[in-house]
């Protein structure tokens, strides 16, 4: 028998599991929906669909999964501009890696350490990204995140070795310069060498030719006659003044007038100062008119080495015979420095 208590009945056994899945098949169904609109759509407002209280839970997960989905920090138009930036700047990069290296290998200087860069990973990461068309708009930042840190280690690796070659390139300069230099000064100096040398050479050519134009001269002046009929005699004063106007006294007898005088006194003031005593030792002349060697003016008379009167008579004979008068000598004297 059946009792009227509170029992279920066997019918109603039955069909409660029909009516739980009544119950849990509109949640599954609108999660389902409200994520399949998420991704076609990619909105923000969540589908209003009437459900049952227990199926709360799962709905409030689905509206959090297509918030997370449908809110992107930025707008695709700049999620993808910043990628084709990227991409640009990537390939940039690429191409000044490969212009480095082939300047360094142009170059051929030593470099230190590695002289490529390496761009591999970062050419697959442009190619990756050629076509962001069909990535995912949710993956473009992070894809685009790394590329941009593979082009930065490649431009710091590019970087360093456009360093490297500078430094090679600089160093090279510098021994250039160095080498410039010291050639330079090896041949200012050889210049210099050779200048002095010839100077020397000249030198001794012109000391050469003074010393036997001096011979020369010497030579003749020994031979000179002394003047005749002379009656200036020595009265023992041997001053320099004494022997200037014995030389005045005897101009006339060699047919020269007092203008010759002035000249006459210059020449053998430049030649002994009108001592008497003067001597050579480079030469060996001596007397007021320098004879060499002095022992030729005893052609004028025996006292030549103790009379001044002697040896300006000697020594007008000897301008009388070589130059024509006192003034000719001077002037010769003036010209090449002797007599």
């Amino acid at each position: 028998m059946t009792s009227s208590s509170s029992q279920p009945t066997r019918r109603d056994l039955r069909r409660t599991p029909r009516n739980a899945r009544r119950v849990i098949r509109p949640a599954a169904l609108t999660l389902g929906v409200a994520l399949g609109v998420t991704a076609m759509v990619g909105t923000t407002a969540s589908a209003t669909v009437p459900i049952a209280a227990s199926s709360a839970p799962v709905m409030q997960r689905a509206a959090l999964v297509t918030a997370t989905v449908a809110s992107p920090a930025k707008p695709l138009s700049a999620i993808e501009q910043a990628t084709t930036d990227a991409v640009a700047a990537a390939e940039a990069s690429v191409l000044e890696a490969a212009t480095v290296t082939a300047d360094v290998s142009a170059a051929a200087l030593p470099v230190d350490g590695d002289t490529t860069v390496d761009t591999a990973q970062l050419r697959d990461r442009i190619a990756g990204l050629q076509d962001a068309d069909v990535i995912p708009t949710l993956l473009l930042p992070d894809l685009t995140d790394k590329l941009t840190e593979a082009t930065a280690d490649v431009q710091a690796e590019t970087a360093d070795l456009r360093g490297r070659l500078d430094a090679a390139k600089a160093q090279k300069a510098a021994e250039e310069e160095a080498a410039r230099i010291a050639a330079e000064e090896a041949a200012a100096a050889e210049a210099a060498a050779r200048a002095e040398a010839e100077a020397a050479a000249a030198a001794e050519a012109e000391a050469e030719a003074e010393a036997a134009a001096t011979s020369s001269s010497s030579s003749a002046r020994s031979s000179a006659p002394a003047a005749s009929g002379s009656a200036v005699a020595s009265t023992g004063d041997n001053s320099p003044g004494a022997a200037q106007q014995a030389a005045s006294n005897m101009l006339g007898d060699y047919g020269w007038g007092q203008d010759q005088f002035s000249c006459l006194v210059s020449l053998w003031n430049k030649e002994s100062g009108w001592n008497y005593q003067a001597y050579n030792s480079g030469s060996g002349a001596f007397g007021i008119p320098q004879a060499l060697p002095g022992s030729k003016m005893a052609s004028a008379g025996g006292d030549w080495q103790t009379s001044a009167v002697t040896q300006v008579r000697w020594g007008l004979g000897y301008i009388s015979g070589r130059y024509g008068s006192p003034c000719g000598a001077w002037g010769h004297s003036q010209s090449v420095g002797w007599y």
